[in-house]
């Protein structure tokens, strides 16, 4: 018997990542405000390019198919463990959020600020979770274009979270100053100042 590959393995928090959400997108709760649509298509963009880049031979070209890191199994295995951590903190993030989840920036009616699990420490867990996962396939693609992956992923995401923060900041106000003080970005605050 052909043991897997660690290529093969690694498609495999992907491909569940990819059906939690489709299977979780059937039971959203009504939107209420959204983003503009170019700033939607040019998230999409990015994050196909960058996909593309780690799942593709399409720009495996010129420089972009150096290597940037050895092809050891160590690095293999921490780039496997490291996109299985990323994918599960995504998950678990998509959970927490339920029915007020969507692929775009929006507002739901009766949208609720979540603060439980993964939402404690990191305002975009989501965000952070999918990264850690680029990151992980990157250290096992090796080559430059992975690298190109991060950085497209990175802006992606980026901008897409701020444009949540503006909509949550004008809809909850002074809460959500509050719960910025006490939570990171897309990583959690070194030292952080737990509310009473």
């Amino acid at each position: 018997m052909k043991l897997p590959t660690f290529w093969q393995l690694n498609l495999i928090p992907w491909y569940a990542l990819a059906v939690y959400w489709l299977i979780g997108s059937l039971h959203m709760k009504r939107v209420k405000a959204a983003e503009k649509s170019a700033d939607r298509i040019t998230t999409i963009l990015f994050m196909v390019v960058a996909f593309l880049l780690l799942f593709s031979d399409f720009f495996r070209i010129g420089p972009l198919r150096l290597r940037f890191v050895s092809a050891m199994a160590w690095i293999s295995w921490l780039g496997l463990c490291l996109t299985c951590l990323g994918v599960a903190i995504a998950v678990w993030a998509r959970h927490c959020l339920g029915a007020q989840w969507s692929a775009r920036v929006t507002l739901k009616v009766d949208h609720q600020l979540i603060r439980s699990g993964p939402y404690a420490y990191v305002r975009h867990p989501i965000y952070s979770g999918m990264l850690l996962g680029v990151m992980g396939t990157a250290l096992l693609v090796g080559e430059w274009r992975g690298v190109l992956a991060i950085a497209l992923v990175v802006i992606a995401h980026s901008r897409k979270a701020r444009r949540e923060e503006s909509m949550l900041a004008t809809e909850f106000g002074s809460t959500y100053a509050q719960y910025r003080q006490h939570t990171g970005f897309l990583f959690p605050r070194i030292s952080r100042d737990l509310p009473a």
